[in-house]
């Protein structure tokens, strides 16, 4: 498959949405460049504000817009939407259930030679912990347009990550989602790799590499962060022997959390949380993950190691 980054599947998708419904809107916070919205602020300009780097500001605006009825997503890097505006997103559009969507892009370690400032280890715990919210990380360009069109006409809050570079596709054009549903991307009985974002399609080669040491895994796309598929986890945990979850954040409060929360309560198999420690070193994101192990070759060494085989 043609690689594709998420962030230009989300633009592209929104162009053809806001052609159709005038009442979606988009705000930039001095990032037209890093989202690729040019293409949606120079045909739609009456439908997109700018807002410089005023991250509060924007998701104010936001929420603001939207209770006149437009559907607004505002947009920036994940780094400084998720982290300097979330006041704005705790009290503007979480607790009143504003119909904003807030999109985060270039996350994870997507900025990783800027250091630690750019770096987005957070947000999946922070946007978790606030009500009323949906936290959402698409895995390639396919579910990212499926998702952009389901925003068009939901309502409520969202958050969404995604990364910034072109990353492998996972599904083929017309796939099938659900809001709130894990997918099964591959299916296996001796263990199942959880995964969301960029870091499901290394965990489907990971699944290729365990099946050659005679390893069924399987794996599941846990897009929906927020709220999680607890039926998924729940028949991972009673049907195969171990759960392997990843993602590009913090092992502390995202999805190995979550997973986890929902495992401990059954205690019928083990789980092993593969994500960032506190600390990140400065380098491009393929040498920080392959230096913090998240890595076909990894995530399946993991699996085996947690089964015993």
């Amino acid at each position: 498959m043609t690689k594709v980054s998420s962030r230009k599947a989300f633009t592209a998708r929104l162009l053809e949405c806001g052609r159709q419904d005038k009442s979606i809107w988009a705000i930039a916070t001095d990032s037209r460049g890093s989202v690729t919205l040019n293409g949606f602020c120079d045909e739609l300009t009456d439908q997109f504000i700018e807002c410089g780097i005023a991250e509060q500001d924007a998701v104010g605006i936001a929420a603001g817009l939207a209770k006149t009825g437009k559907n607004v997503f505002v947009t920036g890097p994940a780094c400084f939407l998720a982290a300097r505006s979330y006041e704005q997103i705790k009290v503007d559009v979480a607790y009143n259930k504003t119909n904003v969507k807030i999109i985060g892009v270039s996350a994870g370690v997507s900025y990783g030679p800027l250091g630690c400032t750019h770096t987005t280890m957070h947000d999946f715990a922070g946007m978790r912990a606030l009500p009323n919210i949906t936290v959402v990380a698409p895995s390639d360009d396919v579910q990212t347009r499926w998702l952009t069109g389901e925003l068009a006409k939901v309502q409520g809050p969202f958050y969404v990550r995604m990364g910034r570079g072109d990353v492998e596709g996972v599904y083929e054009a017309g796939e099938s989602f659900s809001l709130g549903r894990a997918k099964t991307v591959r299916e296996g009985t001796d263990v199942t790799i959880i995964a969301c974002g960029e870091m499901v399609a290394p965990s489907v080669h990971a699944a290729e590499l365990l099946k050659a040491w005679g390893i069924g895994a399987r794996v599941l796309d846990m897009f929906t962060i927020k709220p999680l598929d607890e039926e998924a986890v729940r028949r991972a945990c009673l049907e195969t022997g171990g759960i392997v979850t990843v993602e590009e954040h913090s092992t502390l409060g995202g999805l190995g959390e979550a997973v986890s929360h929902v495992a401990a309560e059954l205690a019928k198999a083990p789980v092993k949380t593969l994500g960032l420690p506190e600390e990140v070193i400065i380098g491009k994101n393929s040498e920080l993950f392959a230096y913090y192990g998240l890595t076909a070759e990894n995530i399946a060494a993991g699996a085996k190691a947690l089964i015993g085989a």
